[in-house]
């Protein structure tokens, strides 16, 4: 949406990015998508976890010292992301999922 639309749809003003294990790459997708309102869309995209907080399960990610994670973007106002993150944390808790609200700045589409 950019700044000339007129419509009352409220303007999206912050990013919530999840780092999640793929072993919850569907049960986060079916969460997001039950909740139309507070998520309207969002980016899957592949990512690998490095850190203090990573659980290595697999040889190869021992080996590597990192694991393969999902990243889920979601753009939405502050209030719908925080509320998001609140029902989240109670239906999926896990310790194993990082997440961060950044500013957005612009969004919108091409056409």
């Amino acid at each position: 949406m950019t700044h000339t639309e007129t419509h009352s749809v409220a303007v999206k003003d912050s990013l919530l990015h999840l780092a999640i294990p793929r072993t919850l790459e569907e049960e986060v997708a079916d969460f997001l998508l039950l909740h139309p309102a507070l998520a309207s869309g969002f980016t899957m995209i592949d990512a690998q976890g490095m850190g203090q907080g990573v659980s290595l399960l697999s040889a190869i990610e021992k080996v590597q010292g990192r694991c393969k994670r999902k990243l889920i973007l979601v753009a939405g106002t502050q209030p719908q992301l925080l509320h998001l993150l609140e029902l989240l944390k109670k239906e999926l808790p896990s310790p194993d999922v990082a997440y961060w609200i950044t500013p957005l700045l612009a969004f919108g589409r091409l056409a």
